[in-house]
């Protein structure tokens, strides 16, 4: 129905056409899609966080096998919407309450590769399938590295000492009425949406750029199928980058749609997210380098495998 008004809209109410014209409408018809479920999924996550606190995650990992502490830090890093730099201070509450060091690198590399802004916006553009896989990849990409990152680190690798303090557990928090979670729920996701749909209208733009004028073959020449490079090239790429999955994952439709393979898009998209170079310096007075050479390391060569699968999966 949205297609066929969009179409109605700009191709016979404006009577635009051309190249103009298919930008326009993937950027109207785009940004209507994504917004609307972005919002949707946003809202319920945002519900679902209202029985969740931190400090019971904390403590409800502590205890807990290597596996399943690394696999609810992973999927709690779903439920947190933070860039790679956002989901630091987190992390140090992690360190705070002693949860084991692959715990918090666990969540650490899921927060920022799997938030729910990331995983909505695929699933606005390619569906649930494409989403369902790329949420599983990273949860273990996470899981995984997590593990490595427990193995091979030493506490000297942890600059900042600091100590364990009790959390008091809120009564409010606890004894919320429902009807009350709907409306924190609702205005925690209208919040997101204000700091977001911005970033998300120019991710969604640049997507229409690229939808509208950008040649297939210049895609195709460097990230196409025949380039066995294309996804360590991508990773290598998105590393200088800094921007949030709100304004990367609207690219990953156009890129792919002009020859660029799935894998390759998504590893772009990942290596950006969760290996900025932002990241590595506020990591800096947490992390010694060695650590901090290992943790990327480990998630670069994490994404890059993902990348790989997704292409052969999806070729």
């Amino acid at each position: 129905m949205w297609n066929q008004s969009v179409n109605y809209l700009v191709y016979n109410l404006f009577g635009m056409s051309g190249k103009i014209a298919d930008a326009i409408h993937f950027f109207i018809y785009d940004s209507i899609k994504i917004l609307a479920l972005v919002l949707a999924i946003v809202y319920l996550i945002s519900f679902m966080q209202t029985y969740i606190k931190t400090e019971t995650v904390r403590d409800f990992i502590q205890g807990k096998s290597q596996f399943v502490g690394n696999l609810l830090a992973a999927i709690f890093g779903i439920l947190t919407p933070f860039c790679s730099c956002s989901s630091i201070p987190l992390f140090l509450g992690f360190t705070q309450a002693r949860i084991p060091r692959s715990a918090t690198f666990s969540f650490l590399i899921s927060s920022p590769m799997n938030n729910e802004i990331a995983i909505a916006i695929l699933f606005a553009t390619f569906g649930w399938k494409i989403a369902a896989l790329y949420t599983l990849f990273g949860l273990l990409t996470a899981i995984v590295g997590g593990y490595i990152v427990g193995k091979v680190s030493r506490d000297k690798d942890i600059l900042i000492k600091i100590p364990y303090t009790k959390q008091v557990e809120d009564a409010h928090f606890v004894k919320l009425a429902f009807k009350k979670r709907l409306n924190e729920a609702w205005k925690n996701a209208v919040t997101i949406m204000k700091d977001i749909y911005l970033y998300v209208f120019l991710g969604i733009a640049v997507g229409a750029v690229i939808h509208g004028f950008v040649p297939s073959d210049f895609i195709v020449k460097y990230a196409g199928k025949d380039n066995p490079f294309a996804v360590l090239i991508a990773v290598i790429a998105g590393i200088p980058m800094y921007a949030g999955a709100s304004t990367i994952a609207p690219l990953i439709q156009p890129l792919a749609a002009k020859g660029m393979m799935m894998g390759t898009a998504l590893s772009f998209m990942m290596a950006i997210v969760a290996l900025s170079l932002p990241e590595a310096m506020i990591l800096k007075k947490i992390l010694s380098w060695r650590l901090i050479v290992l943790f990327f390391s480990i998630v670069g060569v994490g994404i890059i495998l993902v990348g790989y699968l997704f292409n052969i999966i999806l070729h």
